[in-house]
């Protein structure tokens, strides 16, 4: 994901992957994040949403994330276009039904791992932005 701004506006680095320090520091966030959602009962929709195992999930969040971020396309590489609306309906394999619950805990676990993991401040509330704009259009089901 490239950064427009305005110049007044201009942020510290071209892009959010390497604001946020390249595929050592996404793969932390990514680590994190999903610890978090095992260890923590605040993320039980979130969890329990995400099947058995977290493995693959892990791996995949970890691709598309270095992608988005401007890095490496490691997910389009592998899969192509993420088609993320499509692959997370209830009905795809794996897919799962996306609430205000489950947007709602993605986007506070996130957040936490975010912080947990030394996410630069302004990095983090420009991604937590762009996080709540995707999570909200990623939701398959109304109400909670």
């Amino acid at each position: 994901m490239q950064i427009e701004e305005k110049p007044a506006d201009k942020p510290p680095f071209e892009t959010l992957f390497a604001w946020i320090g390249g595929e050592d520091r996404v793969k932390a966030l990514v680590e994190r994040f999903y610890d978090l959602m095992d260890l923590e009962s605040n993320f039980a929709v979130l969890s329990a949403a995400h099947g058995n195992t977290l493995e693959n999930a892990r791996e995949r969040l970890f691709w598309f994330l270095c992608g988005w971020m401007g890095g490496p396309q490691h997910y389009t590489d592998r899969f192509g276009h993420p088609m993320l609306r499509m692959r997370h309906m209830p009905q795809q394999t794996g897919g799962g039904s996306i609430g205000i619950a489950e947007r709602d805990q993605w986007l506070a676990c996130m957040n936490q791992a975010m912080t947990e993991t030394g996410v630069d401040e302004v990095l983090r509330i420009r991604l937590n932005a762009s996080f709540f704009q995707t999570a909200d259009w990623m939701r398959n089901r109304g109400g909670a």
